[in-house]
């Protein structure tokens, strides 16, 4: 019964040990991580894990007694609150009742972890061994390959990503190409105009004839007196096409009155 006890009091004071550990290394993490390095994190997580592995060695050693042949019976359950329970578990169990015994107590998992472990373990069985050493073999493979990726110095990576960068083209020759041949050749535009946009002297468009026209048609035909008139023609009004003023009407009549061969 002493060995048992001082075994018990020795995994204790290592329990607390590592309970320290993580308490401090959650506090850093919470308060400090702005400040925080990579290397220090690695040394927080190397502390935890030497004391894990400390605690595995006691309770694999021949002198620790073997806790699994040892059972613990609760001897009071009481539904109000235990003050000296709530300082010994820091204020996670206030009452050791029936309700919470049974999950503190528990000495296998709940049922439900129970049947997806015993799933597992059904599915596990119907692998052949062909295929499991097979799985076996393609994880390893792709565990290597990462942890050669990781392992490799950083100026290779960066390196191969250069090239990869340098090799890959980041354009189109056809596209440029063809971009070049329509800007500078028009090749490949559409021919084709929108309705409406037919420029004048189309043969599908009547050409309306202007006033300057009409008038130099007039000065042409008549004599100086009837030109000095002619330049007084005014221009065809705006606003109203094809319609022919007053005065170049006036202007035309008198210059083939006095062209009659009766008027000569």
């Amino acid at each position: 019964m002493c060995q048992l006890e001082a075994s018990l009091e020795s995994l204790h004071a290592r329990v607390a040990h590592l309970k320290g550990s993580l308490q401090s290394f959650i506090l850093k993490l919470e308060n400090e991580h702005d400040r925080l390095t990579w290397p220090s994190v690695l040394d927080n997580f190397a502390l935890l894990s030497g004391q894990l592995n400390t605690i595995n060695k006691v309770l694999k050693n021949e002198k620790t007694p073997s806790y699994r042949s040892q059972v613990i019976i609760p001897l009071l359950l009481s539904p109000d609150r235990d003050e000296e329970l709530v300082k010994l578990t820091e204020q996670r169990v206030p009452v050791f009742s029936h309700e919470i015994v049974p999950d503190h107590l528990r000495t296998k998992p709940d049922p439900e972890v129970e049947e997806q472990e015993k799933h597992l373990s059904a599915e596990a069985a119907r692998i052949g061994p062909e295929v499991a050493q097979k799985q076996i073999q393609t994880l390893n493979k792709l565990c290597s390959n990462l942890l050669e990726k990781l392992n490799n110095p950083r100026d290779d990576r960066d390196s191969e990503s250069s090239a990869l960068r340098q090799n890959k083209p980041s354009f189109n020759p056809a596209d440029t190409n063809a971009l070049v041949a329509a800007v500078g050749f028009g090749k490949g535009l559409s021919k084709c105009r929108p309705p409406g946009s037919v420029p004048p002297g189309h043969p599908g468009q009547p050409t309306m004839s202007t006033g300057p026209t009409l008038q130099q048609v007039t000065i042409a035909g008549t004599t100086g007196h009837q030109a000095g008139m002619g330049g007084q023609v005014a221009q065809q009004q705006p606003g109203q096409p094809g319609k022919m003023p007053s005065s170049i009407k006036t202007n035309i009549k008198s210059a083939s009155a006095s062209m009659h061969p009766y008027n000569r």
